[in-house]
């Protein structure tokens, strides 16, 4: 009688299967790590960057005084729930950084679900009567803010036409950003008919005539070592024969 199943297969063929199973599960192991592998991966990638699992639950901004955080997220555009990993920084960097009072921004991601938007703002420097306002200027002459008030602690820049692509106002405000302190804390309106032609009203009603903004760290010393003496104008425009009337 032939006997079935495992006795009537010889134990040295037994063991061979068996030594032949075991190879062929050790050589199929890598490839079931690596087939698990990717499958956890691309979960994790359609989890991170095709679901709102990840999605963004605020943009926190940091950095406002001129503007609101409302303003800035607003311009930053960027929707509630959006993945977080598809955010287009560099396009939400644009948008923010169009906002006329920015002078530099920041964007960058915080696991796992704010999206941070930092912002450096212009400084105010001059403020321009304009209309029935006021045109606020930063030291490059950029327009940044529009008030109906004159802003406390600024000086007043007579300028046609403010803006840093004219010619008057950026003399003026290169004249300003030349003054030291001590100076700068006494001016009371930059006058720029004119870019040769730039005064300087102090507010005890004395006037210094600049002329173009060419050697003006040499005049700013002049001007300030000659306010001691009498005098209701200072012509400092050619700084070698300052005159005093």
């Amino acid at each position: 009688m032939v006997r079935a199943g495992n006795d009537a297969v010889p134990a040295s063929a037994r063991r061979f299967m068996q030594r032949a199973r075991r190879r062929r599960l050790r050589a199929a192991a890598p490839w079931a790590v690596l087939a698990g592998v990717l499958v956890l991966a691309a979960l994790g990638g359609w989890l991170v960057l095709g679901t709102g699992v990840f999605g963004v639950a605020q943009v926190r901004v940091a950095g406002t005084g001129v503007l609101t955080v409302a303003q800035v997220r607003t311009a930053a555009a960027v929707p509630e729930g959006s993945p977080l990993a598809r955010v287009d920084l560099a396009a939400v960097r644009r948008r923010v950084g169009a906002l006329p009072a920015v002078r530099q921004v920041s964007v960058h991601r915080s696991w796992p679900d704010t999206l941070v938007v930092e912002i450096v703002e212009r400084t105010p420097t001059l403020a321009v009567p304009h209309d029935n306002g006021f045109a606020v200027l930063d030291g490059a002459g950029v327009v940044f803010e529009w008030l109906p008030a004159r802003p406390d602690g600024l000086p007043l820049a007579r300028i046609d036409a403010p803006g840093p692509d004219d010619a008057a106002t950026r003399a003026a405000t290169q004249v300003f950003g030349a003054l030291p302190r001590e100076l700068r804390e006494q001016v009371a309106e930059v006058g720029a008919a004119s870019p040769a032609r730039i005064t300087l009203l102090l507010t005890d009603g004395r006037t210094i005539i600049w002329g173009d903004p060419s050697q003006s760290e040499v005049k700013a010393r002049v001007a300030a070592s000659l306010l001691a003496h009498s005098g209701n104008t200072i012509d400092v425009s050619a700084p070698d024969v300052v005159t005093i009337r």
